[in-house]
Order: C-alpha cells, then sequence, then structure tokens
C-alpha cells in the first residue's frame, strides 16, 4: 500500500510539473506592419508620427535598436515564418514553397491554437504569372487553425470595400467597411475563444502599404496628400495595436501573453521622414538601412524586462526559433536563426555576431544580392564593403580591410552562394 501511494504521489506531482509547464509557456502575438521602417516610431525618436500604443509597449519592455529585415514583403514572410534564409528556400514572388515547416506548424504542434490575419501572398494568386499562380501555399497548410487574410487566392480591395479569404472562403465586404478593422475583430475575437489555452496570433498587418488611401484615422474620406495619408494610416495601425494590448488585459491574460511588433522591411520610396535632424526617404526594396533596419519592440508585463534597450542584433531568422524556445520545443538542426528568448528574460542569451542577407525577389529575372553585416559593419558579396554608422546610404566604400572585414568576409564564406531554384512544381 505504501508503494502505490509513493507511485501514486509521484504520478500526482508529475502531472502537476507538466500543468505547470504548460501554464507557463506564454501566449504568442506576433505583429508585422508592411513597408514602414524603424524611422517612422516614437520610440526610435520621430516627432513626426503618433504611434503612443506602440512606444508604450517599448516603455514596458525592451526596444531593439538593430533588428534587420528582408527589402521586401515575401522575402521577408518567408525567412521570418521559416527561420531559414532566403538563399535555403526563396523560389518566387508571392510565393511559400509547399515544402516548409513553419513557426505555425511548430506551435500548433506544441498544442497552441493558431490563427493568422491580415496579409497572405504566400500562394500566388489569380492575377500573378501563370508560372506561379497556385504554386505557393495556403494558409491552412501552413499550421493555422484559423484565418482571416487579404490576398490568398484572389486580389480584391485591401482596405475601404475589402475582400478578404475567411477560414477557407472569399468574402466581399461593403464600402463602409475597412479591411484591417474587419482582420482585427476577428483576431479579438479568436483571443477571447482562445482565452483559456496557449495561442499563437500571427497578424502580418495589411497597413501601411500603398495605396495611401484616406483611413478611419483621417478627417475625411476623399482627398489627402499621400504623405498625409501615410501619416494617417500610421496612426490607426497604432490604434489597432492598442486595440490588441486593451484585449490582452481585458481578459486578463496580459501577464501571460507576449507582443512583439515589428515591420517586414522599409517604407515606400515616396515617404519622407524626419528622425533625429535626418531626412529619411523610404528605402522598400533596397539593402541600405532605409530599406531594411526595422523596429522591433517586446512586451510581456512581469516578464519581459521593463524600459530596456538593447543593441544586439536580431534577424529575421531569429522570430522562429525564439518561438520554438518559448513553447519548450526542441530546436530544429537546419535553423539558422538564433533564438533571443534569454533576452527577453532579462538574460544575456548569445546574441548573433552577424547577420546574412540573401536578396532576389524576383528569381526569374534579377540579380541576387548578398550581404553579410553586424550593427556597424556591413561587407556585399561583390566586395563593397561600408560603415553604415557613419554612411547609412552607403555612399563611401571603406577600402581598409580591418578586424570587422575579415570577421564577416569569413561569415560571408560560410553561407551558399546561390539560391533556391525556381519553381518546379508539376501542373
Amino acid at each position: 500500500m505504501k508503494n502505490i501511494t509513493v507511485r501514486t504521489l509521484s504520478a500526482i506531482l508529475a502531472i502537476a510539473s507538466v500543468g505547470t509547464v504548460a501554464a507557463e509557456r506564454p501566449n504568442i502575438i506576433l505583429i508585422m506592419a508592411d513597408d514602414i521602417g524603424y524611422e517612422c516610431f516614437g520610440c526610435y525618436g520621430s516627432e513626426q508620427y503618433q504611434t503612443p500604443n506602440i512606444d508604450r509597449l517599448a516603455e514596458k519592455g525592451i526596444q531593439f535598436n538593430h533588428c534587420y529585415s528582408q527589402p521586401l514583403c515575401t522575402p521577408s514572410r518567408v525567412k521570418m515564418m521559416t527561420g531559414l534564409s532566403n538563399v535555403r528556400n526563396y523560389s518566387a514572388f508571392s510565393v511559400l514553397n509547399r515544402d516548409q515547416r513553419t513557426f505555425g506548424h511548430a506551435l500548433q504542434e506544441a498544442e497552441y491554437r493558431t490563427c493568422i490575419g491580415g496579409k497572405w501572398q504566400l500562394l500566388g494568386a489569380a492575377h500573378y504569372s501563370e508560372q506561379f499562380r497556385a504554386k505557393g501555399s495556403w494558409p491552412r497548410e501552413t499550421g493555422f487553425d484559423e484565418c482571416c487574410l487579404w490576398q490568398v487566392d484572389l486580389l480584391g480591395d485591401r482596405y475601404w470595400n475589402p475582400l478578404l479569404f475567411i477560414n477557407g472562403e472569399n468574402r466581399q465586404f461593403d464600402q463602409d467597411d475597412y479591411g484591417p478593422d474587419v482582420v482585427t475583430d476577428h483576431l479579438l475575437q479568436f483571443m477571447e475563444d482562445q482565452r483559456d489555452v496557449p495561442f499563437f496570433i500571427y497578424y502580418p498587418m495589411i497597413m501601411v502599404h500603398s495605396p495611401f488611401l484616406s483611413s478611419p484615422a483621417s478627417e475625411s474620406r476623399t482627398g489627402g496628400t499621400r504623405q498625409q495619408n501615410f501619416e494617417d494610416m500610421v496612426q490607426h495601425m497604432d490604434r489597432i495595436v492598442g486595440r490588441i494590448v486593451e484585449q490582452t488585459e481585458q481578459l486578463g491574460i496580459a501577464d501571460n501573453t507576449l507582443i512583439i511588433f515589428t515591420g517586414d522591411n522599409g517604407t515606400h520610396r515616396t515617404i519622407t521622414s524626419h528622425l533625429n535632424g535626418r531626412t529619411i526617404q523610404g528605402g522598400k526594396g533596397q539593402t541600405t538601412d532605409a530599406g531594411t533596419r526595422v523596429a522591433l519592440v517586446v512586451s510581456q508585463p512581469g516578464t519581459v524586462p521593463q524600459g530596456q534597450v538593447c543593441d544586439d542584433l536580431i534577424d529575421f531568422s531569429d522570430f522562429m526559433p525564439t518561438f520554438l524556445e518559448l513553447a519548450g520545443v526542441e530546436p530544429a538542426d537546419n535553423q539558422d536563426g538564433t533564438s533571443f528568448a534569454p533576452q527577453l528574460h532579462g538574460k544575456p542569451g548569445t546574441p548573433r555576431e552577424w547577420m546574412f542577407c540573401y536578396y532576389n525577389p524576383r528569381p526569374e529575372r534579377t540579380t541576387p544580392v548578398r550581404f553579410v553585416r553586424d550593427q556597424r559593419w556591413k561587407l556585399y558579396g561583390d566586395g563593397r564593403f561600408y560603415d553604415v554608422s557613419s554612411d547609412p546610404y552607403e555612399k563611401r566604400p571603406v577600402e581598409e580591410h580591418n578586424d570587422a572585414w575579415h570577421k564577416l568576409s569569413q561569415a560571408l564564406g560560410s553561407m551558399p552562394s546561390e539560391g533556391a531554384v525556381l519553381l518546379t512544381y508539376p501542373e
């Protein structure tokens, strides 16, 4: 009888231990705005844009000063979702190869409920060339239980009068419906429905991509310059972030919910911003800081240290291994990313010393660009070397081969020089 009691007690303790681990796993909400560089946020020094909710996340959490995306949307999404450099698995614009394992798969397998809302553009919608049309992935194939998305198999409008793909069906909304708000409402409902279980929300926002139309933050539905409408769109995007934060508080899950905000690439080239005495022309599609340096703020009350600024280097391949570590999942052997989960718990972690970018957005017609960089120095595959801290527009190549050049040269040599082949799926 004593042995039975001991065994029973051991089982109870084991079950309790598992329950504790499960309870400690945070909900994860990843918000990624579309086409906006770091220069458009108050927490990074801007006085031009109104972003009080994102600024508040930074005040209550960690602001990373050196997060780098790919220069364009699909390349960034493929890298972020798979934890792999584009050199390994990127094959076409608007396409995520069907054989790729994503953070959605990994967290779904870890018994998270998963939802994606916002912009998809990873299937190859009907308006693309037949070469790429429907050659990519459907949302459910990438590990998401629910979805509310713009541009899956059809295009349609994204802002007013939107066409959205919701859990397997396209739905046309009315002229007074605003796409980003419809998506946000869907995500808020998902949070309420799943409040008692671990959940993962990936919100690749529809905003603030062109066309630069009036938004609910604008004084009027008509008129406004591109620049003014963009600034209004940034303000409304920030309000959406505030709604998500408020929902976690109202549901009583704020302390167990990690909220991450970033952008997918630099700002549109027609947009001009002012930051710390400098005028920054949007650099979307370019490999300079204006095209690749994005905001990254992370908050979770009681877990993420408050009011911290971190200069560690963060690459978009780092998100997947970070989420796996937070969820208690073993990392994949073939990941290019480095987890920054320790930094989110106030520990030094193992920051990466360099990041690698392979950029070939339209492999059927573009020439690949390769570079490696750290916080200050940047070395391209063609030999150009820059001190980007003093030359962010890369106008003055450095001729001296200093210690940083040797480090980055070795790093560049460790990565493949040729990327994935074009799509070869059978018809």
